[in-house]
């Protein structure tokens, strides 16, 4: 079994130059755009695809997609890549900005055609880039962060479209409440408030929303998925649980407020770094490295016994002689835990994780836990700190039939917290349904007449390409493209930009009746990488594999060497 490849090749190691290399990246491009093209919308399809381990993924999401899958052309890879930059950015929209991109280039196409310069085709697209940028910003709204129903309601827009549709509602409130919990250094700034929609916007007023200066949903908001019990036993604890069990059958399983130590540090007999060699000529001395390594041991369970812990989290190991003393003085040590997640249990309990026993003090000490508590689940133990005072890290407990569907399920989630995470530091909504996209279209299209010269040309061809969003939604809800495409280009014409297409029946709807917003920051995103990655592309005059380069080279090289002689 092997991974699905896509093959777009350029040649047999052949070089493209000029016209040939731009359509053959082109080609490429709109290739890619057409794999994932049906992933968009809440009738999109799914995709299987096949690991090297024999494994299947079954997902719409199209940076998950394109992650798999092998292809050979340089603008293909190029494209996939801006995937990738998609997710790590903003984490949504990446199958927007693949369709987008692959679109831009294949409207680019007919310009070529008609002999106008790669140049001046991108000297329209950056104008055409800065004026759908600033007609975003007008079509856009302010939004109240603090209002849980506006931001659920934005966040199930968001993975509506994604297979766990039916259960958008529990995910979206464990997003949001994952996201506030990890937020830090909050400030109140002014936000001035549009009149009132469904869901999405707040009554004419100003309202206070906290800015808030940092939220790293990566590092201290961690998913665990448990395959077994119903999806709506799902929750976020307000604190961490890590698959590990006590190190000693006697130790405490559950402690109320307990006074935890971080250690990276092993609490066991110290061990030469490299090989060591001890030569040993009568016994007494071999008894007395013995008592040496255990009081060793004594002297650093003192250390730790001085600050009276009742929880001992280490990320080494623990020899039996210090679970011995921990056990005689009333103390649970838990060893070889990550450090990823020794340093969310510091940030959720108020520790410091320390790094030599000799330097521990008091307020090394985490306080700020309520319960801990080790609980089997299936097979497996697993350990919880909770119903801390401050948690400033968190864990999004999963439960579901089975792994293929949790692992869709984490996707999805990352999404929605992605989104929770670009509206609380941009609290501005685009409408979706490709409201934003056609609205953009419609008005580029108006301005492309006052554009003079052959300029005109490539600007139209952006406000067209724009319109393959809204179009794509509509193929994908099984609609005629064209009579939708017609009727929400007059409601755009006549100014309603909040019109956008029903991703389910494919009619045209107001945005704001159905309650679908989009993350600003996300909707601009990809349209700068799409333009941006059009523009980068149609640069390119020239592909030449390693070996003909040298090839050329060598000749070159040959032919010098003759001149010479």
């Amino acid at each position: 079994m092997q991974a699905p490849v896509i093959m777009v090749n350029t040649g047999a190691g052949e070089r493209q130059t000029g016209r040939k290399a731009q359509i053959s990246n082109i080609t490429a491009a709109k290739t890619v755009a057409d794999i994932i093209r049906s992933c968009l919308g809440p009738k999109a399809m799914l995709k299987m695809l096949l690991d090297p381990m024999g494994g299947i993924v079954l997902t719409n999401d199209g940076h998950a997609i394109l992650r798999e899958i092998e292809v050979a052309h340089p603008a293909a890879k190029s494209m996939i890549e801006l995937s990738r930059t998609q997710d790590e950015e903003v984490g949504d929209g990446t199958t927007t900005v693949i369709i987008l991109a692959g679109e831009m280039l294949a409207q680019a196409l007919p310009q070529l055609e008609r002999n106008i310069h790669p140049v001046v085709i991108i000297q329209a697209f950056k104008k055409a880039l800065n004026d759908a940028l600033e007609i975003i910003e007008e079509i856009s709204v302010p939004v109240d962060t603090s209002n849980d129903k506006a931001m659920i309601s934005l966040l199930e827009a968001a993975i509506g479209t994604k297979t766990i549709s039916r259960y958008s509602d529990l995910y979206c409130k464990l997003a949001l409440q994952a996201v506030r919990i990890v937020s830090q250094e909050m400030s109140a700034v002014s936000n001035p408030q549009p009149q009132s929609t469904k869901g999405a916007q707040q009554p004419n007023g100003t309202s206070q929303t906290l800015k808030p200066h940092e939220i790293d949903i990566k590092r201290y908001a961690r998913i665990e998925k448990i395959p077994g019990d119903s999806i709506e036993a799902s929750r976020v604890l307000d604190g961490v649980m890590l698959n590990k069990d006590i190190t000693h059958a006697s130790m405490r399983r559950r402690i109320e407020n307990p006074r935890i130590l971080l250690l990276d540090c092993p609490l066991e007999y110290k061990k030469g770094e490299s090989q060591t060699n001890i030569e040993i000529t009568d016994e007494s001395s071999w008894n007395r490295i013995l008592q040496i390594e255990e009081e060793q041991i004594k002297k650093m369970c003192d250390a730790i016994l001085a600050v009276k812990p009742d929880l001992v989290i280490t990320e080494k190991g623990v020899s039996d002689l210090a679970q011995h003393y921990f056990v005689k003085a009333n103390i649970t040590a838990i060893r070889r835990v990550r450090k990823t997640d020794n340093n969310r249990i510091a940030r959720a309990v108020g520790a410091t994780v320390v790094n030599r026993v000799e330097d521990i003090n008091d307020a090394d000490i985490g306080t700020g836990a309520g319960l801990f508590e080790i609980e089997k689940i299936g097979d497996e133990y697993f350990t919880f700190i909770t119903k801390c005072k401050n948690p400033k890290a968190c864990t999004i407990l999963l439960r579901g039939p089975s792994k293929d569907i949790l692992n869709e399920v984490e996707r999805n989630l990352q999404d929605a917290m992605s989104v929770a995470r670009n509206v609380m530091f941009h609290p501005r909504l685009s409408p979706g349904g490709g409201a934003t996209e056609m609205a953009v279209s419609v008005r580029l299209a108006q301005k492309s007449k006052s554009i003079e010269g052959v300029m005109q040309w490539p600007y139209k061809a952006v406000a067209e390409a724009m319109e393959v969003i809204p179009r794509t939604l509509i193929q994908n809800a099984g609609a005629s493209p064209i009579r939708i495409l017609t009727q929400l280009r007059a409601k755009q014409a006549e100014g309603k930009s909040n019109y956008g297409v029903d991703g389910d029946s494919g009619a045209v709807i107001d945005m704001r009746e159905l309650g679908v917003w989009e993350p600003q920051a996300v909707k601009m995103q990809s349209i700068k990488t799409a333009v941006e990655s059009a523009c980068l592309l149609l640069r390119v005059d020239d592909i030449c594999g390693a070996k003909s380069a040298k090839q050329v080279g060598g000749s070159a090289l040959a032919g010098g060497a003759g001149g010479e002689d």
